[in-house]
């Protein structure tokens, strides 16, 4: 049984699917739709947020030097990434890597958890949009309705109308075609970096030297915590982190790590993309390198435009230019903030099709959903009922508190990539690969104690509820995914591969 549990897909075979015509993708991106996909997603409300509220509470002027950090932390794992991409160009990200070096059921695992991973982020995201949305309504004089505006409006029942309306759009939008989906996502990231540099141009010339000191401050010991919500290192070891001093950048990088989330998305669309092998690494590694930038400029300024200590929690960024004696500014940020969310969410809705699909390719789950649009050659089944399925999500459902299953799901993907290319370049060393991951297994080795650290700081309840997911995805495995995989398939003379199959 264990075998067939860890039986591997060839890669040729992965990409030999994609060229069977009822479940072709179409072939239209280049290097820079990927680097805009990249910055389209990573970039949210965080940079104008997070800066700020990491610069008061964590590290003080020294958050630049924590995002720096993070950066590189992220740049280990998207190097994996980079070199996964380029060598199984195919719709999946880590569940199709995973499938090539760690086997079915590992592959299935990493599927599941990137489908909750991406339902939830697209959720969260569609509430924040219509959250700054509706921030922007009430500055012009007109107001949702209770029921309809959020649900913590409603007395006895709600119904985020703006959210799910936004998860509908979109997701017409992606049936419609990879191109349109990149041209769109081309114009509102280009207006989203704009607000971003017009901010930072503008809160330099208000910087004042003053506030840079101490650039590190004195460090401050934190209480440790003893509930479900408090993180998992506390009820392990009772290790509490500092903030503020040399470890407080520490404590902030695994703070703003999140804000880097998203760059894995890009690789779902390597099945799409014209010359994967190598415009996958650019993109990938693109993206991450242009909003890092920008992360650790935006830091630098509104710690200098007022000081760490006078930062507000929710709105630093906005609060600060109030502060200088520029209060439209804060308009114009909520404004960059919803415009940012738009691809944000569109990207995440992407990845999340893009996986569900080659899943039901593999007939993990239903072949039904692995047909492809006979004329925009886009996955419209999955999409749809994804869309729909999420939208519902978004109006009815507090999903808060579910917010840091998006983390823990990503970087569980971490961990599983930078092993499967220490796995691969054993296993399968004569493959092409365009793009090689230096220092294997140095830098996946790194990658997964980066991320491994990082998941352990994350809350006992997140864990909890993680791992009521993960046993109910193994439930959905063994009682249809199992029997219904294309390799079982071919082991049992059903199905008849194009070449090769999979490993026994």
């Amino acid at each position: 049984m264990s075998s067939t549990l860890f039986r591997t897909k060839k890669v040729e075979q992965s990409i030999l699917d994609t060229e069977e015509p009822e479940h072709a993708l179409k072939k239209s991106l280049s290097a820079l739709d990927l680097t805009v996909f990249g910055v389209g997603v990573i970039i949210g409300t965080g940079i104008f947020v997070l800066t700020g509220t990491v610069a008061k509470d964590n590290a003080g002027p020294a958050t630049a030097l924590a995002f720096v950090a993070s950066g590189i932390a992220c740049a280990l794992a998207a190097l994996c990434y980079a070199e996964f991409a380029s060598t199984v160009p195919v719709a999946g990200s880590a569940y199709t890597f995973s499938y090539a070096s760690l086997g079915e059921l590992p592959a299935w695992i990493i599927g599941w958890d990137l489908v909750l991973e991406f339902a939830l982020g697209t959720a969260v995201v569609a509430v924040g949009w219509s959250g700054y949305i509706q921030s922007l309504m009430e500055n012009a004089g007109w107001v949702m309705p209770a029921g309809l505006g959020s649900r913590e409006g409603a007395d006895a029942f709600g119904f985020d109308i703006l959210a799910a309306a936004l998860v509908l759009v979109l997701t017409g939008i992606l049936v419609l075609g990879m191109k349109l989906s990149a041209r769109i996502t081309s114009l509102v990231v280009a207006i989203k970096v704009t607000v971003v540099l017009v901010v930072i141009i503008a809160g330099a010339f208000l910087i004042k030297g003053d506030n840079y000191d101490p650039f590190i401050p004195k460090e401050q010991p934190v209480e440790a915590g003893a509930s479900l919500d408090s993180p998992l290192i506390q009820l392990m070891f009772g290790w509490a982190p500092s903030n503020f001093g040399v470890m407080g950048i520490f404590t902030a990088a695994s703070v703003v790590f999140f804000a880097f989330i998203g760059f894995d998305v890009v690789a779902t669309a390597a099945e799409e993309t014209k010359n994967p092998q190598r415009d996958m690494p650019r993109g990938i590694l693109g993206s991450l390198a242009i909003c890092t930038t920008l992360y650790v400029l935006v830091s630098i300024v509104v710690t200098g435009m007022q000081h760490y200590s006078e930062l507000s929690v929710d709105a630093p960024l906005a609060d600060a230019f109030k502060a200088t004696g520029h209060p439209w500014f804060a308009g114009f940020i909520s404004f960059g903030a919803a415009v940012g969310l738009t691809t944000v969410c569109m990207i995440l809705l992407l990845g999340q099709t893009r996986v569900f699909f080659a899943m039901s390719r593999d007939g993990l789950l239903p072949r039904f959903f692995s047909r492809v649009h006979p004329r925009f050659k886009t996955p419209h089944r999955p999409t749809i009922l994804l869309g729909v399925i999420i939208a519902i999500l978004a109006g009815f459902t507090p999903l808060t508190e579910l917010a840091a299953l998006v983390n823990i799901g990503t970087l569980f993907a971490f961990v599983v990539v930078a092993i499967g290319v220490i796995i691969l370049r054993k296993s399968r060393p004569d493959l092409p690969r365009a793009f090689r991951t230096p220092w294997v297994p140095v830098i996946p080795i790194l990658s997964v104690c980066a991320s491994l650290w990082l998941m352990i700081n994350l809350p006992a309840e997140t864990w909890v509820r993680f791992a009521i997911w993960m046993a109910a995805g193994f439930l959905v495995y063994f009682l249809y995914g199992r029997t219904h995989s294309r390799l079982a398939r071919q082991e049992s003379g059903e199905e008849q591969p194009s070449v090769g199959g999979g490993t026994p």
